[in-house]
Formats: structure tokens, C-alpha cells, sequence
């Protein structure tokens, strides 16, 4: 199986990729250079399952529906080792991959356009541009699918003439927040307009309403408890996209840094990890992006005594990354970088007194990249445990423990 998920064979120019055939199968398939439309299925592989889903072929979301659990575990985990070895890591021990599924995803980024006169919501199909509308969507958690297939009247009244619109839904403890980008500035709406919307909320039932980053309605502060603490995260915010995952992200980042009492948080996000090193440890989150410091913070603040002190500190850490200077007084750090990894960063906790290291990374390539400059420089990996939240498609997250 190749890396996003399409089946591979050999052939005479190079490797043939075969969506939706499985490991150990005999296919007939219309080969177009180094791509196969699969046709028919001559010998199936025992690890072949029905799809849950019955846009599966035409949907982009998923890709490996068709193949059972435990195979499909497995090759997640075999991702991570293919990205060590290439790095010159083969001999690390990788952990079982995770299945961090739970209920379903409570975050979702669907895309709503006009097909034949009519709005469709969906997501786009794989490999190209056209939308594919969904009646059911298993990988998400029941309550946001229930919203999720009733958004059209809400989108046809959002959507501009010309293109389509982007609804990034996320389910929290409080209800259903949608936040719509692509379509336009909220105070361009007439009056009848912005009344048609808060109606279609309030039909929905939605926790909040906004577009652009612009709230139109908020029924009830969307919240997510986050440890001890209560979070209200703004529109369109970054989010773990299982609360299972979430959770198990952060007891494997909290096992990693056991026993720091000063630690900095890099790429903090609206505190999935801070809010919870801060009930063990005095904690420094580091952000680009202020409306999710400012979240963080306020979550911090308002738990009262039951947490220790946390400092915000605003940088985009791509670019200028913190300094081994800026982090002497700590002696731990948790880094989850976006999907380029963070070599410029991992460069500067190499040099600083940093003990423990937990680094969560969405990318095992980027991550065995980075994970080199640091075992250069003092730093053991004692653990690493794949964990799969994107259930059916070829993403994987780690969690790694690094010690010195």
C-alpha cells in the first residue's frame, strides 16, 4: 500500500498506483502511465471489507474503507517505521498504532456550491474539483452529522453568485459552531439577509454563526473542556478532530514531559496542551495565530488556583523561531509544528538546556527530519506511538518521547 493510500504494483516505467485495490489482490485496471482505474477485482485479498459509506469511490474523505481494521492499523504504523529508516532510524521501536476514533469526528470542513440550480454540501471528490453531496457520513460523530446534512438552506443563503463556500463545523459541549469562509464581509449583508441566517441558526439550533472570523449569532458561547479547564475557541479554529484523539495525544504528551516544572509550549493552539501541562507544571504557550492565545489565556485565567502560572507569548515560530537563549529556565518543551515540521525550531531546543521533549507531529517525514537534528545533539527517543484520528484515509499522527 502506498503512502496515500492507492494500492501498488510493478511496472516497466516505475511503480502503477491502483486506487481502492488492496495488498495481495489480482485487478483488472485501465493503466494510464504510472495510474490504474481498477475494473475488477479477480482474486480477493481476505483483509477486503464492505465500505461503511455508500459515497465511498466518489467521496474524497476517505480512501480505505474497503480495508479491515487491523491491516490498515498496521500499515499506519509501518509509515512511521519506512519514515525512521530513511533517516537512518530502523532500529527505533514503534508503538501499536492508536485508534483514536471514538464517537466520530467533531470537526469537519465541508464545501458547498451550486450543482444544476441547486446547493449541494459535501466534500470534494479525490484527485479533482467537483463536490460530491453527501446523504450519511460515518466517520463523524452522530450530532454533527445530523447538522452536517441539514446546512443547505443555511449555505444557499451564504453563498456567493459566482464559486463556493468553505463550512468549517465543529461539535463542542455547547452545540454546533459553523464558521463559513468565501462569503464576504458580514456588514455587506442586508438587513433581510442577516435576519434570514439568524433564522437558519436558530432552526439548526447552532451554538454560534459566523463568517469570516465575524460572529453573525452566538446562541451560547461554544466551549470544550480542555483538563480542568474550559476553553471557548474562535471561529474556525484548530482542533484535535476526535475528543478521543485529543485525549490521547495529551496523556501520551503529559507521560513524555512527567516531572518538568517549567515548560514551554510551541505551536500551543488554544492550549490542548498547556491547559493540562499547567496542572503539573508552570507552562509558556507560544502562538502565531492571537485569537486562539487570547482563548488559551482566558481558559487559564478562569480555572482559578487549580492550575499553575501560564504565560502567553505571541510568534510565529516558523519564522522566527524561540531562541536557546529564550528557553534556558525551562527544562522540557512540547512542539506540534504543522505538517512542514519545524527543523529551524528543533535547531534551538537541540542548543537549549531542554531535558524532555515531546513532539506531536501530524507527518512522520517531516518528523524523522527533525527528529536527526536533535539525536545529534544529546537527545534519545525513548517512545513513539502512532495515532490515527482520520479514520479510512492514509494520515497518521505520532506522539514521540525524547529524553537527554
Amino acid at each position: 500500500m502506498g503512502a496515500r493510500g492507492d494500492s501498488t504494483t510493478g511496472g516497466d516505467g516505475g511503480p502503477i498506483y491502483t486506487p481502492y485495490a488492496l495488498p495481495g489482490e489480482q485487478v483488472r485496471a485501465r493503466v494510464t502511465g504510472g495510474r490504474a482505474e481498477l475494473l475488477e477485482v479477480l482474486r480477493t485479498s481476505p483483509d477486503r471489507q464492505e465500505p461503511a459509506c455508500r459515497h465511498f469511490g466518489r467521496c474524497g474523505g476517505c480512501q480505505l474503507q474497503h480495508w479491515a481494521d487491523e491491516p490498515y492499523l498496521a500499515w499506519k504504523r509501518e509509515q512511521v517505521i519506512e519514515a525512521l529508516e530513511k533517516r537512518g532510524f530502523g532500529g527505533a521501536r514503534v508503538e501499536p498504532t492508536i485508534a483514536a476514533w471514538g464517537d466520530g469526528r467533531r470537526r469537519a470542513a465541508l464545501h458547498a456550491a451550486r450543482q444544476n440550480n441547486q446547493v449541494r454540501v459535501g466534500f470534494i471528490e479525490r484527485g479533482g474539483a467537483r463536490l460530491t453531496p453527501i446523504t450519511n457520513c460515518p466517520v463523524l460523530a452522530p450530532a454533527l452529522e445530523a447538522i452536517v446534512l441539514k446546512l443547505a438552506p443555511l449555505a444557499e443563503l451564504a453563498l456567493p453568485q459566482r464559486g463556493e463556500i468553505t463550512l468549517q463545523c465543529l461539535l463542542t459541549d455547547s452545540g454546533v459552531d459553523v464558521s463559513i469562509k468565501g462569503a464576504g464581509r458580514v456588514d455587506l449583508l442586508h438587513r433581510a439577509g442577516l435576519e434570514r441566517l439568524i433564522a437558519q441558526a436558530n432552526a439548526l439550533n447552532l451554538a454560534r454563526l459566523s463568517f469570516d472570523g465575524d460572529t453573525i449569532i452566538e446562541r451560547a458561547k461554544p466551549t470544550l473542556r480542555m483538563g480542568r479547564a474550559v476553553v471557548s475557541p474562535p471561529p474556525g479554529a484548530f482542533l484535535q478532530p476526535t475528543a478521543l484523539g485529543e485525549e490521547t495525544l495529551a496523556r501520551l504528551t503529559l507521560e513524555a514531559v512527567r516531572g518538568a516544572k517549567r515548560i514551554v509550549d510551541l505551536f500551543c493552539g488554544i492550549g490542548t496542551f498547556s491547559l493540562r501541562l499547567a496542572e503539573q507544571a508552570e507552562v509558556l504557550a507560544a502562538e502565531g495565530d492571537t485569537e486562539m492565545l487570547a482563548a488559551l489565556k482566558k481558559a487559564a485565567d478562569g480555572a482559578g488556583g487549580s492550575l499553575k502560572e501560564v504565560s502567553i507569548l505571541r510568534r510565529d515560530l516558523l519564522r522566527t523561531p524561540l531562541s536557546s537563549l529564550e528557553m534556558k529556565k525551562f527544562d522540557a518543551a512540547v512542539m506540534d509544528p504543522p505538517r512542514s515540521g519545524a527543523r529551524q525550531q528543533a535547531e534551538q531546543i537541540a542548543r537549549a538546556p531542554i531535558r524532555k521533549l515531546a513532539y506531536v507531529s501530524c507527518d512522520p517525514a517531516s518528523f524523522a527530519r527533525d527528529l536527526k537534528v536533535l539525536i545529534e545533539n544529546g537527545f534519545t527517543l525513548t517512545k513513539i506511538t502512532p495515532v490515527d484520528q482520520f479514520r479510512w484515509s492514509p494520515h497518521v499522527e505520532l506522539v514521540a518521547a525524547l529524553e537527554r
